[in-house]
């Protein structure tokens, strides 16, 4: 195949090589009505070539430096008037568009839903403000049962070093509520 029945198309990047595409038999068209002996059957879109840096690619394409002008600036802030219009209108208040029925009735309805929820999911008893909460109540409690435990187990030392019998002391401590 040589270059009369195939016309190479731009590499490109992607945009235009989905366009050249898209338009190939209209390009394949025109070329061959344009030079009738060229007989051209397919245009083929070339990937774009990488190319490598080097110190002539370097030196061809440099990064133009922007230049700052020679006068600063100026900024020029908006008109007053549309100043004035500006803040008219955010102190305007929209208009409610609810309908006051609709309101109503979702007050309404969010108030029966709380009501369901409060049922199907009630609340464990609510503690008072200065009550302490259900955890720090066995935390209190654990720590109750951990002293008297201890302080069992001193009255137990205590006696053994004094050579008394540990079983005369038990049955009367039990007997009074202590733990052993």
């Amino acid at each position: 195949m040589g270059r009369a029945d195939r016309g190479d198309g731009v590499r490109a990047q992607s945009a235009v090589g989905t366009k050249l595409r898209w338009s190939t038999p209209k390009l394949i068209a025109a070329a061959n009505q344009a030079v009738p002996e060229a007989k051209v059957r397919s245009l083929p879109v070339l990937a774009p070539a990488t190319v490598k840096a080097g110190p002539t690619t370097a030196a061809a394409d440099p990064a133009p430096e922007p230049t700052p002008p020679a006068v600063p600036v100026e900024r020029w802030s908006s008109p007053d008037g549309y100043q004035r219009a500006i803040e008219a209108h955010r102190q305007t208040a929209r208009p409610s568009r609810v309908d006051p029925a609709i309101a109503d009735a979702v007050q309404r309805q969010t108030a029966a839903m709380r009501e369901l929820s409060r049922r199907a999911f009630p609340e464990a008893d609510v503690v008072t403000d200065g009550a302490p909460a259900p955890i720090e109540q066995a935390r209190t409690e654990r720590r109750r049962r951990a002293a008297a435990t201890e302080a069992a187990a001193l009255r137990r030392a205590r006696s053994e070093r004094a050579g008394r019998a540990v079983s005369d002391l038990t049955p009367a401590r039990q007997a009074a509520g202590e733990v052993a």
